[in-house]
């Protein structure tokens, strides 16, 4: 019976195999896996019979049941009956060969199967498939394919047959006429070759230890020749392939005489194939197999196809393998073993052929050459020993190569050779030498890479160099010797400038390896090595490079270190300095990086352990040497401006070191006589090594200056300049430009006490006389920009060294006021429109430091200075860092440069102002500033405020009193600057304040008060800067009137009509905000005056409102809605009716004017009482028919009640009318909260509505005119006002006022506000509730739901309770539940539910009447969506834990079974109600325990199965309802899943729980089985598709779960056929979990 049954559920499962769904086939072949687990036998019987009766069955739906009989025999084959293993092996060879056509899939599956079976019953699947496989009869291509795999799979058992097979198989391969059936001889025939050498490998393993290679060698010989001689010429290229790739592996066994015989055609066979195939892998391959067989049986006939051979191995590797196709790379290292096992046998032949070809044309031909050298220089090493120098030779051509790929092969040809020893031979410095050529390659960005198949490897050449240089240094030991230390012959050298990082690092760690061998004073022989550079020179050229330390991948750190190693050698004396000094320049570098090093500074650090070097060394012969040696290296820095510039300023500080005058005189004669006068860094550097030499040598300096322009040198520069006529100007103006540089550099660096005597005589004199041209005896002004900038700096540096020596008081500088004028000429030449040169910036700064020394300016001349300086900078166009035609691309320089160039002018300025500092030199200063200041371009205000706030903090810093004086233009200035606060430029404004800040200050210094004094009123003026950022008008008038009375409370007052005047000149300001901020100032000021304006304004509303029109003026507002008060305050009935008149929607003027109401409580609450009487007294809205909906009609509102709604909102959104709104809280939330409701769905006029649309697209976004979101937006304003901000957020945050909006959910939105008023406003409730009683009985639909769910939602708070509310609301709810609205019964339903979190405590007193509400509610009868018998269990489930349990108990059993019909309910909330209120009920249920358990088995597979109901909300639902179940279930580990897996914040694993639950009831309830798979059936048919799944799934996990003695329970054959019928369900998923499901079964059976 029980075979049977199995019998059937493998019959219905293998039946389904023809669902056309992959995921169900799957299923179904995991579930026929899985019944064979628990029966194997069984299982493969019943595959065996199936297949046997279905013969028609077609095969795609045979190899799934195949597959499984696979799987099963490969899980179960230790322990398969021998008779079950013949039936599978008979049908799967029956299957296997049933069709003569190959079927592949099929017949692959089939002999999959053999395959398993053979792991341990070889013999028998032999004596099967040898009955079909005759002499003489060409056998079905899969039993050979089976015999290769078995020959794979069991290489032990299956070799001792393969004598016979091969005996048998050798007449078939003639027979063979198909290529499919040729192809498959040619893989057994490889398969079988490499399992008898797998055999023979292993021979103390195998069962026949006499099996010999030579046992097969004959057969395979006669095999060979079929395939190569016949199939190898077939046109078929797979075929070829397949043979090909058996003849490789048979070579090894065939004959060794044999295979001597056939090398000669084979091998040129094997490379025809090359030609023919564009795949050449598996050709490369076997040729590998058959090169190795012959060299194993040392053929002699290899020595003639050897040109072939390398002639068509050659261009395999030249063509480049591309990584994206992973055989061509497989392909590749092939053909490299080839070469291997070729340099092995014939070295000198293999070179002779490769060797030239490195001197091809094509670039690939070379690039592959060399790789096969790589090659066979690693794999052959012992042959190659000899041919070193020869290879090496050979070397030559490629090291010229200029293409990159070959590069990158050379170097790694280098990377073996080092290995080998290569490079100690003679000619291995040339290969050291191309690698750090290399090395010394730009190295490129990184660029992206494009795919280029042609690529050995995508890092760049130089990338691979450095890395390959490095590791040859540290990692190959052989090398020490031939590197060190012949790599610091590349040190000093310009071309390896860029290889000087990994050189330095290299030559580092040679060092310090050597150090370790103890070879520290003889570190550098130089007895040994003539071509090593000096010490000088190695110690320049280090230093040099240090300069710049972060170039070439940080090249600063690694010359330092290598400086520091070789301290030893430079000279013992630096021994103990260098050891100091080096670390801590290198960790100076380190700490920094290229973006914020101080190039200065690090140069002086630099310059500085030079000093303390040459200090140590001590030697003045050494210095000499040293010097010259730097000079020497000068022009090897051609073309590096920054590192020769340094250059120079070493050679200065070396010279200044050196106590011969002759050789310094020398020097600097040779270094003006070699300059490159047209490049600025030459100049620089030429200049700055004068100046450091004439710290210590400042006659020579000067006499060498003064001799090189007498000099003939000089005077041939000029005459052969003058040759080449348009050369000539230029570069003499370039050689003077830079002698004039000298004597500035000079006059700054040499001693004080000796240069000031020299500056007139000598070095202005020759400047001048460089700087003039004379052309027939008349002065030419020069056009050179380099000379004019020259002689700037020059003068500028004179200046500073005059200033800095003489303390400029005794020093009288005749030449000064010339010297002057020449500056204000330079300035007034620059263009105005654009910045382009730094001539401005620089004169000014020479004019700074000129002006402080003596003698004075005169007058005109000072006037002359400022107003050139002044209109020079100030009147630039507005961003000089961009000139108008020009590409911004040097934007960033032309910031700085305007950046320094206004600071020069500031400093200028002060100093300047620092000779007269009175109030008279103020107003000076201001005469010559205030244009600029009230300027109508912001440009030139902004740069003008910003220096006059520089010029008064100075004046202010500078002051000391010692007598009072008045300070008697202070009103002026502070007029000047007080409107400019609220400029429509942030910088003027936050620039004006500081200058009324220091105004006033400098005028409290003038009263008397000490300099240090701290005024608060004054201080405050700071703080308000924060005010100034943002250009908020209402910040900055308030900041304007703060400012003012600041300034009116200290100005003392004979200034305060000069100020007041002057402000009144403010008014025609040209910026409109500094006019807006006088007027403020203005009023501030005249504030105690008196209520000047009531007076002012008796007139009409009409005229203010037509004024706002013309004039859309802050100040201009905020004087009409003062007028609008004054008016209201006198005549409010007036007032408000004509503005109740005006246009709807209210413009933003009359908006305006009625918000100006709001200023004085007591008015504001008059007017409010008024507006709230115009909204009561009329209807809300008119019923209008409809023409075009026929019948219909639509609500249009009535329009005073609209206007006196949007009246409301306008006052009360002003901050002012708090007191007001709070004074009248109850009446107006009342009103306006039935305003709400009675305009839900009410539209406006027609005549409004065209307006509305016609305002909204004029104004950005005006306030909705429609009557609901009116009054929403009035009550929320009111909330606010009101002081219930917390209510309006509460509300809004839980979308509470786009519901109330809603016509569908306006009693959701009321219940939101209610909650949020019991929560944040309870003390009003009272009043609010008296107002709102008397609405229950209104005619008004609307009015009534708005209320009812308003008293629904306070019940839900205790604050009710609190209140003494309680029983007047809950009685008003009872009476509700005979209301003719349906909504209004459902709330009230709903508040009388709430009263159990409200008022828990009052439900007991209350409990009868409650229950039955409830109970009615369910029943009732004009309700036909549910509704209110969904609201009544909803209730009901709140109530239930604080009812009498005696009031429940009689009621349990009626309620249950009234609810169960709800759990499979189309609505998803009757569902989730009714599923919550059983949850409930359970607490219930001890007193009737046996009854209502009953109830929860007849629930809890509906429960379990809505776990995957599609609605989150019924499943959180049953997932409460089985918790409070659980305890209930008598199942201490089902109660406990319960309550740990089914917790609302844990995501559910269904299945792994349904297999858990499972599991617990079947050992709990065993007796139940039965039902609940009855129970499981009825859900099959249901609508859900989660649901319809899921049922299945239970079956199957109770059945996994039961024992056998409860097993006969079950109705199987009905259980069968109802999953029969579902396994044909249109969805998939469902379909698998039947399949999982039949698979299981079978532990029932």
């Amino acid at each position: 019976m029980m075979e049977s049954r199995i019998k059937r559920l493998a019959t219905t499962l293998m039946d389904a195999t023809t669902d056309k769904d992959p995921l169900v086939q799957e299923q179904i072949y995991n579930a026929l896996c899985y019944l064979g687990e628990s029966e194997p036998e069984e299982i493969l019987h019943s595959c065996d019979e199936y297949l046997r009766q279905h013969d028609k069955l077609a095969y795609p739906h045979r190899v799934i049941i195949l597959k499984a009989m696979e799987t099963v025999v490969k899980n179960n084959i230790a322990s398969l009956d021998k008779s079950t293993a013949k039936v599978v092996i008979f049908l799967a060879s029956n299957e296997m060969t049933k069709s003569k056509e190959v079927i592949r899939e099929w017949q692959q599956a089939a002999s999959s199967v053999l395959v398993a079976v053979g792991q341990r019953f070889i013999n028998k699947v032999m004596e099967e498939v040898l009955t079909k496989f005759q002499p003489g009869i060409l056998p079905h291509y899969f039993i050979v394919q089976t015999f290769a795999n078995l020959s794979v799979s069991n290489v032990f058992g299956m070799v001792p047959f393969l004598n016979s097979i091969l005996g048998t198989m050798l007449p078939m391969l003639g027979m063979a006429k198909q290529d499919h059936m040729k192809s498959v001889f040619c893989y057994a025939l490889q398969h079988f070759s490499e399992s008898i050498q797998e055999y023979l490998a292993n021979l103390d393993k195998a069962p026949d230890p006499t099996v010999r290679k030579d046992t097969f060698s004959n057969e395979i010989f006669s095999a060979y020749e079929v395939l190569f001689n016949s199939w190898l010429q077939h046109r078929e290229a797979k075929l070829r392939l397949a043979v090909v790739e058996a003849v490789g592996p048979m070579s090894y066994l065939m004959p060794s005489e044999k295979l001597e015989e056939q090398l000669p055609k084979l091998i040129p066979g094997i490379l025809a194939l090359y030609k023919k195939h564009a795949e050449a892998f598996y050709i490369s391959k076997s040729l590998c197999q058959i090169l190795e067989a012959s060299v194993n049986i040392g053929s002699r006939s290899l020595d003639v196809q050897l040109d072939a051979l390398l002639g068509t191995l050659h261009p395999q590797i030249c063509a480049p393998a591309d990584p994206s196709v992973p055989l061509t790379v497989k392909n590749h290292t092939e053909v490299l073993r080839c070469f291997t096992v070729l340099a092995c046998s014939f070295p000198d032949r293999v070179l002779a052929f490769l060797l030239p070809k490195l001197e091809s044309s094509n670039e690939r031909t070379r690039v592959g050459t060399l790789l096969i050298m790589r090659q066979i220089i690693n794999s052959a090493p012992s042959q190659m020993e000899i041919k070193k120098p020869f290879i090496l030779s050979s070397m030559k051509l490629p090291l010229q190569d200029s293409n990159d790929k070959v590069k990158r092969a050379v170097v790694q040809v280098i990377s073996a050779m080092a290995h080998h020893g290569y490079l100690e031979q003679p000619g291995g410095e040339a290969m050291m030498e191309y690698l750090v050529r290399q090395c010394a390659l730009p190295s490129e960005a990184p660029k992206k890479q494009t795919p280029d198949a042609d690529d050995l490897t995508s890092d760049s050449v130089q990338s691979i160099s450095v890395n390959t240089l490095f590791l040859l240094s540290t990692t190959v030991d052989r090398m020490n010797n031939v590197l060190w230390p012949y790599l610091l012959e590349f040190v000093t050298p310009i071309q390896f400038t860029n290889a000087l990082t990994p050189l330095c690092k290299s030559l580092m760690y040679l060092a310090m390896k050597k150090q370790e061998e103890g070879e520290n004073a003889s570190l550098i022989r130089y007895d040994l090595n003539g071509n090593l550079p000096s010490p000088y020179a190695l110690t320049t050229r280090l230093l040099v490079v240090s300069s710049q330390p972060y170039a070439g991948d940080c090249r600063g750190t690694a010359a330092l270190r290598l400086l520091s190693v070789l301290q030893y050698s430079v000279h013992p004396a630096l021994e103990q300095l260098w050891s100091k000094r080096v670390p801590s320049l290198v960790e100076h570098i380190e700490e920094n990086t290229e973006k914020c090093l101080c190039q200065k500074e690090w140069e002086e650090k630099l310059l500085l352990f030079l000093q303390e070097t040459l200090a140590a060394v001590s030697d003045n012969t050494w210095i000499c040497h040293f010097v010259t040696e730097m000079c020497r290296q000068l022009n090897s820095y051609n073309g590096f401006p920054l590192e020769k510039n340094f250059l120079y300023k070493c050679i200065g500080t070396t010279l200044g070191a050196c106590t011969s005058k002759d050789l310094v005189q020398k020097q600097l004669q040779e270094l003006l006589e070699t300059a490159r006068y047209h490049e600025e860094a030459e100049r620089e550097g030429l200049a700055s090594c004068f100046g450091i030499c004439a710290i210590n040598h400042l006659e020579e300096t000067l006499a060498k200056l003064e001799d090189f322009v007498r000099s003939d040198v000089f005077k041939k520069s000029v005459g052969l300049f003058s040759i080449f006529k348009d050369r000539s100007d230029n570069e003499v103006e370039k050689i003077k430009s830079t002698l004039i540089l000298c004597y500035g550099f000079v006059a700054v660096h040499a001693p004080k006490e000796l240069v000031l005597s020299r500056i007139e005589a000598d070095i202005l004199k020759n400047i001048f006389q460089y700087f003039n041209t004379k052309v027939l005896g008349i002065k030419v002004e020069t056009k050179d920009l380099t000379l004019k900038l020259c002689l700037i700096r020059s003068i500028c540096m004179i200046s500073q060294a005059i200033y800095n020596g003489g303390k400029c008081g005794d020093f009288v500088f005749s030449r000064k006021a010339e010297l002057v004028a020449q500056m204000v000429e330079f300035i007034k030449a620059e263009p105005l429109d654009a910045m382009r040169t730094p001539v401005r910036q620089r004169a000014m700064v020479t004019c700074t430091y000129l002006v402080v020394l003596e003698p004075h300016l005169s007058d005109p001349d000072r006037t002359e200075l400022i107003d050139t300086c002044l209109a020079s900078v100030l009147a630039l166009p507005p961003d000089p860092g961009q000139e108008r035609d020009g590409i911004g691309s040097d934007a960033p320089h032309k910031e700085i440069l305007y950046g320094d160039t206004l600071s020069a002018l500031k400093d200028l300025l002060k100093s300047l102002l620092q000779r007269n500092l009175t109030p008279h030199g103020l107003q000076d200063m201001f005469a010559h500033l205030g244009p600029w200041i009230k300027s109508n371009k912001e440009q030139e205000r902004q740069r003008a405020v910003e220096v006059s706030a520089a010029l008064l903090d100075f004046y202010l810093g500078k002051l000391n009193v010692s007598t009072v004086i008045p300070f008697y233009n202070l009103g002026v200035l502070i007029a000047l600057f007080s409107p400019r606060c609220s400029d429509s430029l942030a910088s003027v404004r936050q620039h004006a304040v500081d200058c009324v800040y220091c105004l006033l200050y400098i005028q409290l210094c003038y009263e008397g008060f000490a300099r240090d004094h701290t005024d608060e009123m004054v201080e405050g003026l700071k703080a308000l800067k924060k005010g100034l950022e943002e250009p908020d008008f209402t910040v900055l008038f308030h900041t304007c009137h703060n400012i003012a009375m600041v300034v009116g409370k200290r100005v003392p007052p004979d200034q305060l009509m000069s100020l007041l005047l002057a402000m009144f000149e403010g008014l025609a300001d040209p910026d409109k905000n500094c006019s807006r901020a006088a007027t403020v100032m203005i009023n501030s000021l005249l504030k105690e005056r008196g209520s000047v304006l009531q007076e002012k304004v008796p007139d009409i509303m009409s005229i203010i409102h037509s004024k706002l029109q013309e004039v859309d003026e802050e100040h201009v507002r905020k004087a009409a809605q003062q007028t609008v008060y004054i008016l209201a305050s006198q005549h409010k009935s007036v007032v408000v009716s004509s503005l109740l008149g005006s246009a709807l929607p209210f413009d933003s003027h009359t908006c305006a004017m009625w918000r100006s109401l709001a200023a004085e409580p007591t008015l504001t609450s008059q007017i409010l009482e008024q507006l709230l009487e115009k909204v009561n007294r009329d209807v809300p809205y008119k019923e209008s028919k409809c023409f075009l909906l026929g019948s219909g009609s639509e609500r249009i509102a009535t329009p005073l009640p609209l206007a006196a709604t949007c009246a409301l909102y306008e006052i009360m959104s002003a901050p002012e009318s708090g007191a007001a709104v709070l004074g009248l809280y109850a009446p107006l939330f009342v009103t306006l909260l039935l305003r709400v409701s009675c305009t839900v769905g009410v539209q406006l006029p027609k005549s409004l509505q065209s307006r509305e649309r016609r305002s909204s697209s004029l104004s950005p976004a005006p306030r909705s005119l429609h009557p609901c979101s009116c009054a929403v937006e009035t009550l929320k304003v009111m909330l606010a006002r009101g002081g219930s901000e917390a209510v309006t957020r509460a509300v809004g945050s839980a979308g509470g006022w786009d519901l109330m909006a809603s016509p569908e959910r306006h009693h959701d939105g009321i219940a939101v506000l209610a909650g949020a008023m019991a929560r944040h406003a309870g003390p009003r409730l009272p009043l609010i509730v008296k107002n709102l009683v008397p609405t229950l009985s209104s005619v008004f639909d609307s009015q009534r739901i708005t209320t009812t769910a308003f008293f629904a939602e306070l019940l839900n708070s205790n604050v009710v309770n609190d209140l003494m509310l309680l029983e007047t609301v809950m009685d008003n709810m009872t009476g509700r539940q005979k209301d003719p609205c349906m909504l209004v019964r459902m709330l009230a339903l709903r508040g009388l539910g709430n009263i159990s979190s409200g008022s828990p405590e009052k439900v007991r007193k209350h409990g009868a009447k409650l229950l039955a509400s409830m109970v009615n509610g369910m029943d009732d009868k004009d309700d036909p969506h549910n509704l209110v018998a969904l609201e009544a269990m909803s209730s009901l489930s709140k109530l239930l834990d604080h009812l009498e349990e005696r009031d429940i108990q009689s009621m349990l059993l009626h309620i249950a079974i009234r609810i169960r019909p709800f759990f499979d309910s189309e609505q998803p909330g009757l569902r989730q109600s009714s599923i919550v209120l059983f949850g409930n009920l359970t607490k219930f249920s001890e007193d009737d325990c046996e009854a209502f358990f009953e109830q929860i088995l007849n629930g809890l597979v509906t429960l379990l199965l809505h776990l995957q109901d599609p609605k989150p909300e019924v499943v959180k639902a049953c997932k409460f309802a089985l918790r409070m179940c659980g305890p209930n279930m008598g199942c201490e580990g089902l109660c406990d899943m319960f309550l740990n897996h089914l917790r609302e914040d844990r995501s559910l694993h269904y299945g792994e729980f349904m297999n858990n639950v499972c599991k617990h009831l079947m050992q709990s309830y065993p007796e139940m089985l039965n039902r609940l798979i009855l129970t499981n059936l009825f859900y099959f048919k249901s609508n859900w598709v989660d649901i319809r799944a899921a049922a299945p799934m239970f079956i199957g996990f109770l059945v996994l779960h039961v024992d056998e003695d409860h097993c006969q329970q079950v109705d199987l054959d009905q259980l069968i056929s109802a999953l029969n019928l579902l396994l044909k369900d249109p969805v998939p998923a469902v379909r698998m979990k039947v399949a999982e499901t039949l698979g299981r079964l079978v532990r029932i059976l």
